[in-house]
């Protein structure tokens, strides 16, 4: 029987898993390397060897109300969108109020974890850990991986020819923590996602010129939408899901292009993806069109090769007297300290996992990995529910099924990913669908139907606005009696903190506008059937 549980890293993912232990009535303890919590949220002034970095700028591109542990909002008083400093905050106040730092070991590093010798039987493992310089063995019915996935630098500089001759300065964007070394450079940023768009934005106010260097392109989205809610609150919803799920490929495809292309054609801007049906995550960045057109930024295709000062790309420009190179071009995860390579094979930027969470080929269940998934939710609301599935699972409150069916469910995730996302984004998932399997297998998804017939109201926001996550503790195991309220008040506490200025209106506080032309699409969509079919 599962009773003392291992978590390694005291991130997100980490203190989401040691409160889903308490409230399953485990016995957590939690291994972190650093001295504090928040994970890749601890801001360092230099990047740590085994640790995820950031730079000194970097904002959510998820708002409050959409990245909030689900028993536990954010302040009223904190912005949408957070700097790294807020979300430290956060998570500390959260830690503080479910008492979860007594079960933390600080400065203490995870050096082996291994199955113990009647592993078939016990399902226990055998965790190594390292505290200055001592090592200690530890004996554990279930371990919880937390570590990360923002660790590991995937800096392919090698692999451009040329590089080493060139006589600027280049590295992965892991190291870059703000732009003031950069004054009066000229600045190559290769790689755009996030960190590629936000470090070229940033330097574009100091630096003599950017360049940003894309292969495939992308969607280019700002975090603020419709009559300016957060992006993520008006399309992040049950309805869109269905309809995208349901509806033809052709028209599914048009309405995603459609919507990727509102706030600017992103063809005049050199942006556009290759493949523009692809669901890849979209970058999330306000100022980004801006910088182009003022000409500080420019966008140029991939690179084909270096020189000694310059830059080759592929369509055959030149880019002379470059200082730096950035290559903000992501990460690889790896788990060294699992001594069985075969548990957690990582290979391609793939690992093979049942939901994203458990190795399939253990005899016992009694290894989850947290956190290791990408969507346009939240990661913090998708760890948190991945780690009360996990813990039910520990418990033998939900079982899994065979080997052979958690294999043919793995591969069958996996073709749909690459369909949607394609080969190089094998961590992505759609959000909605993939919090309602893990709900449903541990009765916390809420019942839509039921709720039209008792609660009506409450139903039509869990429905037709933000998916949230208090939805999935409004029944079943952890059900938090604030969860209601929650919901109906979260379109008031987004704007609290932009409404500063006392201004009379008579609007409503619920976006009714957008909310009537989502309703009015089934009805467009009848009609382009009744006129072409």
């Amino acid at each position: 029987m599962v009773r003392k549980v291992a978590v390694i890293g005291a991130g997100v993912s980490g203190l989401a898993s040691i409160k889903a232990c308490l409230e399953e009535g485990l016995e957590p303890i939690c291994f972190e390397r650093s001295d504090d919590i928040g994970g890749l949220w601890h801001f360092t002034d230099s990047a740590e060897n085994g640790r995820a970095s950031i730079y000194t700028s970097v904002c959510t591109n998820s708002c409050k109300e959409m990245m909030c542990f689900a028993d536990f909002p954010f302040p009223e008083d904190f912005p949408n969108y957070l700097h790294n400093t807020k979300i430290r905050e956060y998570l500390q106040m959260f830690a503080k109020h479910f008492d979860l730092v007594k079960y933390i070991k600080f400065k203490t590093l995870v050096i082996h974890v291994r199955k113990r010798p009647d592993f078939p039987i016990t399902g226990q493992w055998e965790v190594e850990t390292e505290v200055e310089g001592q090592v200690e063995s530890h004996v554990f019915d279930a371990v919880m991986v937390c570590s990360g996935h923002h660790v590991y630098p995937n800096n392919p500089a090698h692999n451009y020819p040329g590089i080493e001759k060139f006589k600027g300065k280049y590295f992965h964007s892991r190291e870059y923590k703000g732009p003031d070394k950069f004054r009066g450079k000229k600045v190559l940023v290769i790689g755009l996602g996030n960190t590629g768009s936000d470090i070229s934005v940033e330097l574009s106010n100091v630096a003599s010129q950017v360049y940003l260097s894309s292969r495939n392109g992308s969607w280019v989205m700002s975090r603020v939408w419709e009559n300016g809610y957060p992006w993520d609150m008006v399309i992040v919803n049950r309805f869109e899901t269905f309809l995208r799920n349901t509806l033809p490929t052709a028209i599914s495809d048009w309405l995603f292009v459609k919507q990727m292309s509102r706030w600017f054609d992103h063809e005049n801007f050199s942006l556009v993806p290759v493949n523009r049906t692809l669901r890849k995550e979209p970058v999330f960045n306000d100022e980004l069109p801006s910088r182009i057109t003022c000409g500080s930024v420019v966008v140029k295709p991939g690179v084909k090769e270096f020189t000694e000062t310059s830059a080759v790309f592929q369509d055959g420009t030149v880019q002379e007297g470059l200082d730096y190179v950035i290559f903000a071009t992501g990460y690889t995860f790896a788990y060294p300290f699992v001594d069985d390579e075969s548990i957690l094979m990582c290979k391609d930027n793939m690992v093979t996992l049942y939901k994203s969470i458990l190795p399939p080929r253990l005899e016992k269940p009694t290894m989850a990995v947290i956190g290791l998934v990408q969507s346009l939710g939240s990661a913090t609301t998708t760890a948190e529910l991945q780690s009360r599935w996990a813990t039910r699972v520990f418990k033998g409150l939900y079982k899994p099924p065979s080997e052979s069916r958690m294999m043919e469910d793995i591969d069958e995730k996996m073709g749909k990913k690459l369909k949607w996302y394609g080969q190089c984004d094998s961590l992505q998932t759609d959000y909605i669908v993939y919090m309602d399997e893990l709900a449903s297998a541990i009765g916390v998804k809420p019942n839509i139907p039921l709720l039209f017939l008792t609660d009506p109201k409450l139903a039509a926001q869990v429905y037709f606005g933000p998916c949230s996550s208090y939805q999935f503790r409004l029944m079943g195991p952890g059900k938090w009696d604030g969860a209601r309220n929650a919901i109906l008040t979260q379109w008031d506490r987004a704007l609290k903190t932009t409404r500063t200025r006392v201004v009379h209106s008579p609007q409503n506080s619920f976006p009714l506008f957008a909310f009537l032309k989502i309703l009015a699409l089934p009805l467009l969509i009848a009609a382009i059937f009744w006129v072409f079919v």
